[in-house]
């Protein structure tokens, strides 16, 4: 092993990791502005409101986010009306290309996060807040949505390691994330085994943070349904 080249490489190594972290980032937020009413209209008893959403899903979840990225970048510019409007100086951009598609990917797989968190909520709550006589809205803000954000937050931390991991595939339209810095470096210094083991770990290392962010947001938002110390500590009532 080279460490000389590692320690090389890592300030290059680390200034990808920067935009790597950028992309998933913003596809991240932009993904959960779209999914919330995505996931929305999908638990909608109209099936002209359910149909669009429920189609939408199983596109962006049924085909290859290398292929969806590469309509994006690809596709969109061989039509001259695409290149004659005012999307041109987005879609040109293959930074904005990859955010696309990554965008429209995490939503739909976190649409589908969110719909099977909000139908997991108990009904019987749900009938007890409209005894009560609270509206839709009410309902929603004060019972649905706190419970089902819980649920959701295990499979949406699946979501965002996926997404990161995926975006190694913006280095296919020119962008030197983490993985395209790597095979750049590679491709001067002939050396892969060093830098891409290099690239592994600190893929790893964002993982385990972001795991453990996500574990720390679950401790804290359940910490109700946790048993507090004073019953942690009471004695067993003798037999």
């Amino acid at each position: 092993m080279d460490f000389q080249l590692i320690l090389e490489s890592l300030p290059e190594l680390l200034s990808a990791t920067l935009l790597t972290l950028n992309l998933v980032a913003v596809s991240m937020v932009l993904g959960m502005v779209l999914a919330v009413p995505i996931a929305l209209m999908r638990i909608s008893k109209h099936k002209w409101v359910m149909t669009p959403a429920f189609g939408y899903i199983f596109f962006f979840r049924s085909t290859p986010l290398l292929v969806q990225l590469f309509i994006v970048y690809y596709g969109l510019s061989q039509f001259p009306s695409i290149r004659a409007s005012f999307l041109w100086p987005v879609l040109r951009e293959p930074y904005w290309c990859s955010i696309i598609a990554f965008t429209l990917n995490t939503s739909a797989y976190t649409a589908e996060i969110l719909r099977g968190a909000i139908q997991s909520v108990p009904w019987g709550q749900i009938e007890a807040g409209l005894a009560m006589g609270m509206s839709r809205f009410l309902l929603f803000r004060r019972i649905i949505i706190p419970q089902a954000i819980l649920i959701a937050l295990p499979g949406y931390t699946n979501e965002v390691i996926l997404l990161l991991k995926s975006s190694a595939l913006a280095s296919t339209v020119t962008i030197l994330e983490l993985t395209g810095m790597t095979r750049n470096i590679i491709a001067v210094t002939f050396k892969p085994i060093e830098l891409y083991v290099t690239a592994g770990c600190i893929y790893l290392l964002l993982v385990f943070l972001i795991t453990r962010t996500f574990f720390g947001i679950e401790h804290l938002y359940s910490a109700h349904r946790r048993p507090s110390r004073r019953n942690r500590q009471m004695p067993e009532p003798a037999a």
